[in-house]
């Protein structure tokens, strides 16, 4: 199958870090390779943010550290989770899509640099990981990641809609325009209430709607 670059808006690179900012964020894989070759990655990618967005409970991962029955697997698992930067309450996502060689967030952080931190984060461990598993050298993705402020309500709407339909993008796909925007892992079905990731926040865009009735 096919894949069309459904999305690139002309480049930018995040320079203004504002606060309580919102920002489309987007990168695709270096040469437009794909960074996502099967489900397993895309379930990887999609654990790495529920680890990095919920909250951690840090006293729990100590008690089982201190717990002389806990196995050497829990121990070490805890560590790790310890050793983890976290952004819950730092940033907000808001909406996500993933496509073969690309990927695209909405996203809200709360002070500055806080949205940086995060998708070094993220993107520096995926990467290890598609590399470690897919027998591969080298950087992923194409450069730094790159970004646009929201500067009104209007166009949070547009990224928001913009985000889902490039599920739109898939040359082939055929089905009706729900199956469609259900073919890639993307935030569509939280709008919906067909899932509940909590790691998803999609109320403040959802509450535009509200409004209108």
């Amino acid at each position: 199958m096919v894949y069309n670059i459904f999305y690139m808006p002309a480049k930018n690179i995040v320079k203004d870090y504002s606060a309580e900012g919102y920002y489309h964020v987007y990168n695709r894989g270096v040469n437009k390779r794909r960074i996502f070759i099967d489900d397993q990655d895309y379930k990887t990618f999609l654990s790495y943010l529920k680890i990095y967005l919920c909250p951690q409970n840090a006293d729990d991962l100590k008690n089982i550290l201190g717990n002389p029955s806990a196995t050497p697997k829990q121990k070490d698992e805890a560590l790790k989770g310890l050793s983890l930067n976290n952004f819950n309450n730092k940033v907000d996502l808001n909406a996500y899509n993933l496509m073969p060689n690309h990927f695209h967030f909405l996203l809200q952080q709360k002070e500055e640099r806080h949205m940086q931190s995060f998708l070094q984060s993220l993107m520096t461990r995926y990467s290890m990981y598609f590399n470690r598993r897919h027998n591969r050298v080298g950087g992923l993705f194409e450069g730094t990641y790159k970004a646009v402020l929201v500067l009104s309500d209007e166009q949070l709407l547009y990224v928001t809609r913009y985000i889902h339909r490039n599920s739109l993008g898939v040359i082939g796909l055929k089905g009706s325009l729900d199956e469609m925007l259900h073919s890639q892992p993307s935030s569509y079905p939280n709008y919906l209430n067909e899932i509940h990731q909590e790691w998803v926040k999609p109320n403040y865009v959802l509450s535009f709607f509200s409004k209108a009735k």
